[in-house]
């Protein structure tokens, strides 16, 4: 049961909206998810990490997508120059010197083919249903939507920070070279998260609007969350790998 379903009945005022859309993270963001925990308690197998990398590329590829998508709806020249800093930060200026170049750096250092990783072709169903959900949600929704399912980045510092620390600490493969992706990114992330969170508060301006933000958060939520159920599912003790995704038996 989603249990912000009527969290905005009758109206917010603008610092409880906050307050609600905080709590969703506490609640709802993926650095609860038993494979994260697993992950900080070194717990994962190499191959388990793998997985997680190749998959999560699919979610880093789309981000400048989805963002561009918003970009190409917003009539206010202000909010598109801040906007487009985020296509900036994961395509860098030639397309392969940004986040995904780095992600992509993180997952060959883990030992996986780039051919691989780039073409998406071992994503689990589930990632690529996840993904192409959230860019079909940036895509058709509001604009204000749009813009408040972003703002799972208020708590991104904090899950790279439990992330880099234990990853570096439990799995000795793993290099700070190899987790560059995380370096610029709390930055980042608390840049974007700030202006998307003023920006959400100040145009969710009835309680329609607000539980729509309410709503595509949570959504956001879930589409992380849906990515690591999958990975346990199908790469856990007893996980069954669909067909075609990526196998560390068979996988170079």
């Amino acid at each position: 049961m989603n249990e912000y379903a009527d969290a905005a009945q009758g109206g917010l005022a603008p610092d409880t909206l906050e307050t609600v859309l905080r709590d969703i993270g506490a609640s709802r963001y993926h650095n609860r998810h038993p494979l994260h925990r697993m992950m900080t308690s070194g717990s994962l197998s190499k191959e388990q990490l793998q997985a997680w990398a190749l998959n999560r590329y699919c979610y880093q590829a789309v981000i400048p997508r989805k963002d561009a998508m918003i970009l190409a709806r917003a009539e206010d020249p202000a909010f598109r120059a801040e906007w487009r800093k985020r296509i900036e930060d994961h395509d860098g200026s030639d397309g392969w010197n940004g986040g995904i170049a780095r992600w992509l750096k993180l997952a060959t250092g883990l030992g996986l083919a780039p051919e691989l990783v780039v073409s998406e072709r071992g994503a689990l169903p589930a990632t690529r249903f996840a993904v192409g959900a959230y860019l079909s949600f940036c895509t058709n929704r509001s604009l204000l939507e749009a813009v408040a399912s972003s703002l799972t980045e208020l708590f991104s510092p904090m899950i790279i920070s439990e992330r880099v620390p234990a990853m570096l600490a439990k799995y000795d493969y793993v290099t700070e070279d190899i987790l560059e992706y995380f370096r610029p990114r709390p930055a980042q992330a608390s840049r974007d998260a700030d202006f998307a969170l003023s920006y959400v508060v100040r145009h969710a301006d009835t309680p329609e609007r607000q539980q729509a933000v309410i709503d595509a958060l949570v959504f956001k939520c879930d589409v992380l969350w849906a990515m690591l159920d999958a990975l346990e599912q199908a790469y856990g003790d007893h996980g069954h790998i669909p067909p075609g995704a990526f196998d560390p038996k068979r996988s170079p």
